[in-house]
């Protein structure tokens, strides 16, 4: 606690004066462009990867990044996603998988969870990855990881898409969806292509984007 309180205090001494017309303009509004859906692993910190200032993204996190199908008793990742298609009216969203999730792991290794029923429930809603990646060969425990980190942004967007707000938004070309993995060890990121189902560099095709149905 005293290293985050030195830090509040050293954001408002050094950080805060250099945006403060920044902050001023932000006090009594927010316009971001992207819904960044982002796994709370402490590794991940969506501001940083993508250098957006503040207002920039809005910004839902929770282990695996995963995004319930829509409900009739919606939680509050649904109630998010609402916000902030319908009310904020984003233009983009993007899924951001990473490298060794802790809560993949535990998917693709089939872990035993009874002493965090919360967890093991919550991470129910990557089943279906689990059961397409269960399916293939994979030539090491990091392998198998890997693959069901990016099964498992695939999944998220298909169930992102059952949302009446995204759905409607997409039915108007008002928003577009991108599935990212994110390599922690070097920075890089794979984007999904949508036309192909194969998540590429970032830095080699930067406008790629998933298309509006699962690419089988």
């Amino acid at each position: 606690m005293k290293d985050l309180i030195q830090g509040i205090l050293k954001f408002q001494r050094e950080e805060f004066p250099k945006r403060s017309a920044l902050f001023k303009h932000l006090a009594t509004q927010q316009n971001p462009k992207t819904l960044f859906i982002a796994c709370s692993d402490s590794r991940v910190v969506p501001a940083l990867l993508t250098q957006c200032e503040p207002g920039e993204l809005f910004v839902i996190r929770n282990a695996g990044n995963i995004v319930p199908a829509y409900a009739v008793q919606p939680g509050g990742v649904s109630a998010s996603v609402e916000y902030a298609v319908a009310g904020l009216k984003v233009r983009d969203i993007v899924i951001c998988g990473h490298s060794d999730c802790g809560a993949m792991t535990a998917v693709a290794t089939c872990q035993c969870l009874d002493h965090m029923p919360a967890v093991e429930e919550w991470l129910e809603h990557a089943s279906g990855a689990r059961r397409i990646s269960l399916t293939r060969p994979h030539a090491s425990d990091r392998a198998r990881v890997d693959d069901m980190v990016r099964e498992n942004v695939i999944e998220q967007l298909d169930h992102l898409r059952t949302h009446p707000s995204v759905a409607q938004a997409l039915a108007e070309g008002r928003v577009d969806l991108h599935g990212w993995v994110y390599d922690i060890e070097t920075g890089e990121i794979d984007a999904l292509e949508g036309r192909t189902g194969k998540f590429v560099p970032l830095r080699e095709q930067p406008d790629v984007t998933a298309t509006l149905e699962r690419v089988a």
